[in-house]
């Protein structure tokens, strides 16, 4: 019995030039549309930081809950939500998450009977210490494609967009 090697397949010119324009689309594409390579930056970025976060067992909404509560003290969840721009639903779950694990307190607000202040246990505060000890490679990994410049570029950017809406 013979084997047959196996076939390759022929291309012209024109043929590796619209595989390489196929392979390129998505590139071309961020470029002409910002909003898509915000989005989809977004995610890449989202995914990197998971995976760094999960060593700590928070979440990145969960570190910047512990942050916050860490530089500006208790708030309520409406506070909260409305400063990490996170939706109000995924804020009660990530609170939840966080007062399970010890790392933060829901006590009577001090101005506000009806709502909730969050404050950051000591438990919380060694928590944030460590996630925060982490930050620096956590960046490197989702932003190795930038120079430290191009990444004081993109904040800016990104925070005047913030800002305007």
């Amino acid at each position: 019995m013979t084997t047959n090697p196996p076939r390759t397949r022929r291309t012209s010119p024109s043929r590796d030039a619209e595989d390489t324009a196929r392979q390129r689309y998505f590139t071309t594409l961020a470029l002409a549309r910002p909003d898509i390579a915000l989005c989809r930056a977004t995610t890449v970025v989202a995914r990197a930081i998971d995976a760094e976060f999960t060593e700590y067992n928070v979440t990145a909404a969960q570190h910047l809950v512990l942050k916050m509560l860490s530089d500006v003290g208790p708030c309520s969840q409406q506070e909260l939500s409305e400063q990490l721009r996170i939706d109000r639903s995924v804020m009660v779950g990530c609170i939840d998450g966080l007062e399970d694990s010890g790392l933060v307190r829901r006590e009577r607000h001090p101005k506000d009977r009806r709502a909730n202040a969050i404050t950051l246990t000591p438990e919380g505060l060694v928590a944030l210490a460590e996630v925060e000890s982490g930050v620096p490679q956590l960046l490197d990994h989702a932003f190795h494609a930038l120079t430290p410049a191009e990444r004081k570029t993109l904040a800016r950017l990104v925070s005047k967009i913030l800002e305007a809406n």
